[in-house]
């Protein structure tokens, strides 16, 4: 367990936590020559179960609140202290603030130097104390009577941080790996150290992560654990890693970076969440103020734009963006404070709840809607929620990334919530069961009022489709719910085109013999139809007229225009694309080339590439240099 100090400057913090480890935390000279605290300092003890209790001592003076608030955030149980000759003071009521946005469950009140008030001062702190947290975390928290430097009480105090350890231990190392970094410095013989509160997550001597917002590779040498050597570094404890890598280094790793796992490793420079505003405050929150923002362990400038109204009042809470000036990690659920321009008044704190938030939109109905969903602490309610408010879908993986879930959790909730799963491991989207069957009804309807319109043209080509649907749909869920209704024969593809079974368009009069002729022509074996200069010479007519034939057959799906001077038939470009998936499947790494591919169809080489850039139009190949690799079944495209 990580148990942080609080309170006023003076108050007897360090001393405090002196006698309840027998360790001096002020580290720095001028913490020494001062007298007081400038930066964080950190104790452990040992427990009789084996386990360790760490102690964050932070500074009390008002000039030093960021070190302060990077030592607080992640931590489990916060131990306010309060003098007894002064009672509470400026920094105790900013502190208590600020521990309260940062919700922290767990804590105590430790009433130090005793030894300097008689019974009645005693008592009437106390009262002073009761009036200060009512209606905060640490209204119904235990205090206790004491004093650093006689020792009375602090046996009491000691125990029952002991038994709140006891009872926090256990914790489950949820979600991927975070570090908050508070520390850096090289120790000769081992490299960069880097220390800080780990948030979420475990990792190993060995992992291979990544140092954030930078995108830095690193490995882990060694690890210590609340000042004990270990192979792991958990959720709930103070670690110093030991890491290496190319450009890992004390210029490139600063306080409020993150070490965390390569998946949740997404740095954003404007994220969504909600805010509670002071009821010391004076004045209403507006809109696009300056303040300075802490979340995990970093300081950084910005501003604040309001979602719902233009400003939120004292005591009340909100929907805002933050913009910030640099990017930062964070994922839902993070704790955040809000500071003035100034950085000298805590102004208002909350939680994150979307890192990927959007600079347009973002005051929209459905917007707010989608953000209230995230406001759910369980994450399937959360999905649920989302689902609803999305009927469009939800992507998998950015929900997963957004509320830093590992591969086991995310499938556990998968499998609790009722939705049709679609697309690849990389990009997976969520549409509820409902929504669905929502989806596929509304193709139907608008194929209905496509044809009674335009009866003797095709049916729209599937980005058109898309577009025209009452519901906003990414092209993947569009692909899964065509396949499944041409599959059930509830619709059927024409080439680029998607019909209702049956609808056919053909060319009348005139038109419909030219058409028989071409279409003749265009059915080859060598898969080599002829060119449009090449049909006007053997049908007898002018090119202008095949070549305008040839486009309205384009657009009636009976044809293909692979290049500006050749037409296909939808059967030959299918053979063609069988013939890639083989050349394809016949390569150790799936990948092919257009000399394979031209040796393969005998067309000729400028043929051959002529269909490869045509089949990567179509995304049923990807180009990657002079190597291809087919993205799609042949059979889902070219379908006749």
């Amino acid at each position: 367990m990580i148990i942080a100090t609080a309170g006023h400057i003076d108050h007897g913090k360090t001393v405090l936590v002196r006698a309840l480890t027998g360790v001096d935390t002020d580290r720095l000279p001028e913490e020494k020559v001062r007298g007081l605290s400038i930066d964080l300092g950190f104790a452990y003890q040992p427990l009789d179960n084996g386990a360790t209790l760490g102690f964050i001592d932070v500074p009390g003076h008002e000039k030093f609140v960021r070190n302060m608030l990077a030592g607080v955030t992640g931590i489990d149980f916060a131990l306010l202290v309060i003098a007894a000759d002064d009672g509470p003071m400026p920094q105790t009521e900013e502190h208590l603030a600020i521990l309260d946005l940062l919700g922290i469950e767990f804590g105590a009140i430790a009433l130090t130097k005793i030894d300097r008030v008689d019974k009645n001062r005693l008592s009437e702190v106390q009262e002073e104390i009761g009036v200060l947290v009512a209606d905060t975390i640490m209204e119904d928290a235990p205090l206790f009577p004491c004093s650093g430097q006689t020792g009375e009480g602090i046996s009491p105090l000691k125990a029952y941080l002991h038994e709140a350890a006891n009872r926090s231990a256990g914790q489950s190392a949820h979600g991927q790996f975070r570090l908050a970094v508070d520390r850096t410095f090289n120790l000769t013989g081992a490299g960069l150290i880097v220390t800080g509160t780990v948030f979420s997550g475990s990792a190993e001597v060995g992992d291979r992560l990544v140092i954030s917002p930078k995108g830095l590779p690193a490995r882990i040498r060694s690890i210590h654990a609340q000042d004990q050597e270990s192979q792991t570094g958990s959720v709930g404890q103070r670690c110093a890693l030991n890491l290496t890598g190319t450009g890992v280094d004390r210029a490139a790793v600063k306080r409020g970076d993150w070490v965390l796992d390569g998946g949740v490793h997404a740095p954003t420079n404007r994220f969504d969440g909600l805010v509670r505003v002071l009821a010391s405050e004076q004045r209403p929150l507006r809109h696009w103020t300056s303040v300075h923002l802490h979340v995990g362990a970093k300081d950084v400038t910005g501003r604040v734009a309001m979602l719902e109204d233009w400003h939120i009042d004292p005591r009340q809470e909100g929907l805002v963006q933050l913009v910030l000036d640099e990017q930062i990690g964070a994922v839902r659920g993070d704790r955040l404070i809000l500071r003035d321009q100034s950085a000298r008044r805590t102004v208002a704190g909350g939680i994150v709840l979307d890192p990927f938030s959007p600079q347009q939109g973002r005051r929209k109905p459905e917007r707010i809607e989608f953000l209230r969903a995230l406001m759910l602490d369980d994450s399937g309610d959360a999905l649920r929620a989302l689902l609803d408010a999305q009927p469009g879908g939800v992507d998998l993986g950015r929900f997963q990334q957004t509320r830093n879930l590992n591969a086991g959790e995310a499938e556990e909730i998968w499998r609790s919530v009722d939705m049709i799963k679609i697309g690849k491991s990389d990009q997976i989207m969520g549409v509820a069961e409902q929504a669905w069957s929502k989806i596929k009804d509304s193709i139907l309807a608008e194929l209905r009022n496509w044809h009674t319109k335009w009866p003797e043209r095709p049916g729209p080509e599937d980005e058109r489709l898309r577009r025209s649907l009452p519901l906003a749909i990414k092209s993947d869920i569009l692909n899964a719910a065509l396949l499944e209704m041409i599959k059930n024969g509830e619709v059927q593809r024409d080439g680029p085109s998607i019909a209702l079974p049956g609808h056919r368009p053909e060319f009348e009069g005139k038109d419909a013999a030219l058409w028989q002729q071409i279409g003749r022509l265009l059915v080859t074996k060598e898969l080599r139809p002829p060119r449009t200069r090449e049909l006007a010479a053997e049908i007898g007519v002018a090119l202008k007229q095949i070549e305008n034939l040839l486009n309205r057959a384009a657009s009636m799906g009976l044809v293909y225009r692979v290049a500006d001077n050749r037409y296909f038939l939808p059967e030959t470009l299918l053979e063609l694309a069988e013939i890639a998936e083989r050349v394809a499947a016949k390569s150790a790494d799936g990948m092919f080339d257009a000399k394979k591919y031209r040796d393969a169809t005998t067309i000729g080489r400028n043929v051959a590439i002529e269909v490869l850039e045509f089949f990567d139009k179509q995304k049923f190949c990807k180009r990657l240099g002079d190597q291809r690799t087919i993205e799609r079944p042949a059979r889902e495209i070219f379908i006749v």
